[in-house]
């Protein structure tokens, strides 16, 4: 493969640079995972696409790669559908509250895997979280199907989903910015069979390409503006929460932009000790649940198939899941 052409394509600012086609582009990113670049064509490769910005086929064409080389896992038996929580951002200014809504999802049966980074560069990570709940992260797909089986609920470390990527990934560190692999990790579902993916957007802008990522690729997946990058709805105050099945994009939940009524109650500090304190203690019903959590609970027990429908699911959660909810029903 020549990567000097492809580097030339995309590597002329965001003026002139052109759009690899979307075999292109999984041909490259299929050489970049197998660790085939070389350190100064890939290094150029991951600066030419950062100030270009990747297109909707270049982003299919990387997840057709990554595809290919995920170690997959196998449905869970039951008639749910089960949930998969990406995880790579973690909790800085505020607390990191993934855990929370697996641990709601495992309560109503709903298998829920869980994939991201143990290692958070100065953030809290769900890793972290859940090894504060007493949560350990697991070394395989194979431990993980175990668990799913028997728990319904999981932690898989990256490099046990695909090394490829955990290896791009961790340029981060090299290089000192993101790359392509940091958006694309949030697609990942290793599933085979109809699992739901929570696709959180980390900025306004990667939003829109996300959707069209889903629709193209005919996923079952929410889709909201992450808390921080993280797949839980901002319990202060709730994003769009969008349902993507079918080919079609529904609206569960629209943003609220009201002033908000009263504070939700959260913990104090974003500390991985204290965030699992915190989350004892909703789980016990001893503080209430925020609503915009409650509200993407009940979408995902709708897009599981646990419920029957949207009015079912929000009755279920207001009466089951946690009692009194803040900011109403």
């Amino acid at each position: 493969m020549s990567y000097a052409q492809h580097i030339r394509e995309i590597g002329r600012g965001p003026e002139g640079a052109r759009d690899l086609l979307r075999d292109d582009a999984r041909q490259l990113y299929a050489a970049m995972l197998d660790g085939g670049v070389p350190d100064l064509e890939l290094g150029a490769i991951i600066l030419g696409l950062r100030v270009k910005g990747e297109s909707l086929d270049e982003m299919l064409g990387f997840m057709d790669a990554v595809d290919e080389r995920i170690n997959r896992l196998e449905m869970p038996h039951g008639r749910v559908r089960p949930v998969c929580l990406p995880s790579y951002n973690g909790g800085r200014k505020e607390a990191n509250l993934t855990a929370l809504l697996a641990l709601l999802l495992q309560r109503f049966g709903v298998p829920v895997l869980i994939h991201g980074l143990l290692e958070g560069f100065g953030r809290v990570t769900s890793a972290q979280v859940f090894r504060e709940l007493g949560i350990m992260p697991l070394a395989s797909t194979t431990q993980a199907q175990v668990a799913l089986e028997d728990k319904g609920l999981a932690f898989l470390p990256l490099n046990a989903i695909c090394p490829g990527i955990h290896n791009l990934l961790s340029l981060r560190s090299r290089l000192g910015l993101r790359n392509s692999a940091h958006s694309l990790v949030k697609l990942i579902n290793p599933f085979d069979g109809e699992a739901v993916l929570v696709a959180p957007a980390t900025h306004p802008d990667f939003l829109a390409l996300m959707r069209d990522i889903l629709l193209t690729r005919d996923q079952r997946a929410l889709l909201l503006r992450g808390t921080e990058g993280e797949p839980f709805a901002n319990p202060k105050r709730r994003p769009r929460l969008e349902f993507i099945h079918e080919g079609r994009c529904e609206v569960m939940f629209e943003a609220e932009h009201d002033s908000l009524r009263a504070l939700p109650n959260l913990p104090d500090t974003a500390d991985a000790g204290s965030t699992a304190r915190w989350i004892n203690r909703v789980l016990d019903k001893q503080l209430p649940l925020p609503k915009p959590i409650a509200n993407q609970l009940a979408c995902l027990l709708v897009a599981s198939g646990y419920a029957e429908d949207f009015n079912q699911a929000k009755a279920i959660v207001a009466v089951e899941a946690t009692g009194l909810l803040v900011g109403g029903n």
